[in-house]
């Protein structure tokens, strides 16, 4: 990421939720002053789009570094555990929860605190999309809008950088697991003139075989999680001497999922990260 891009990041950005439907009316309300993130991807838009006064606790995953890349920015605000009664307790005036989180959903809403639900973004538009209306969200709409400036001009640098023609490629993690064609990783890879194959797994994501991938596989093997040693099944799949043969060094890059997992911040840097990588592919 370039200084540019940390320096915006830090002066002002902005995001919401597409689903939440907020009106105009909804954003004359006075800003949150106790914010409470529950999700990695709200902890890593909250770190951008908020003071950090603003900021009452984020969820456990913040300093993980395998998963987020706001680390060093996450270590001084307090964490939260994964139960509700710890969020109770901050006595936000929102908390920001995952679309997975529905049972603790329910119980906070229950108690009366406002709670707003972070959806995973499947494309780069709903990134750009979610930044702005989280920015308007938090109070801070022109830190949403700059954000959005910066991710659709770091998706421009990538079009401009795309393999052409374009080729085929998979996202593969442990055990075969593989990004769906409706997935933010799949719209990354599109924009770098990567496409999903013919046999692809649709949605989210599910699963390829071994056998799929050595006798009609992707041109192009895109690594998550790239591991030296065959520790367990796991990694085993990704480290089986045919597959490697199959796929060489000009023939696979890396993308963490830290990369690919969230939009905002994340998505940021992975486009940068991707735009490096096709290097390896020229």
């Amino acid at each position: 990421m370039t200084f540019k891009r940390m320096a915006i990041k830090r002066t002002g950005l902005g995001i919401v939720l597409v689903l939440l439907g907020l009106t105009a009316p909804a954003l004359a309300v006075d800003p949150p002053r106790r914010i409470v993130s529950f999700n990695l991807c709200a902890d890593q838009l909250l770190l951008v789009l908020a003071d950090p006064s603003q900021i009452a606790a984020l969820s456990p995953y913040a300093t993980d570094e395998t998963l987020s890349v706001m680390v060093s920015e996450a270590a001084s605000f307090p964490k939260t555990d994964w139960n509700t009664e710890s969020v109770v307790n901050l006595a936000p005036d929102l908390v920001l929860t995952g679309f997975s989180d529905r049972p603790a959903r329910a119980l906070l809403s229950a108690t009366g605190l406002r709670v707003v639900q972070v959806d995973l973004v499947k494309d780069l538009a709903a990134a750009r999309a979610q930044v702005r209306e989280i920015g308007a969200l938090v109070g801070h709409p022109e830190r949403g809008e700059a954000l959005a400036q910066e991710l659709e001009q770091a998706e421009s640098e990538l079009r401009s950088a795309a393999l052409r023609p374009p080729r085929t490629a998979l996202i593969v993690q442990r055990e075969g697991y593989t990004e769906g064609t409706e997935s933010l990783a799949s719209s990354m890879l599109s924009a770098a003139g990567l496409k999903p194959p013919a046999n692809a797994v649709g949605g989210f994501g599910g699963f390829v075989s071994m056998e799929t991938l050595l006798t009609s596989g992707p041109d192009v093997l895109v690594l998550q999680e790239p591991t030296r040693g065959a520790a367990d099944q796991g990694a085993l799949f990704l480290t089986h001497p045919a597959l490697l043969a199959r796929y060489g060094p000009d023939r696979r890059i890396n993308l963490p999922s830290r990369y690919t997992l969230c939009g905002g911040p994340a998505l940021l840097q992975g486009l940068d990260e991707l735009k490096s990588e096709l290097k390896n592919l020229r």
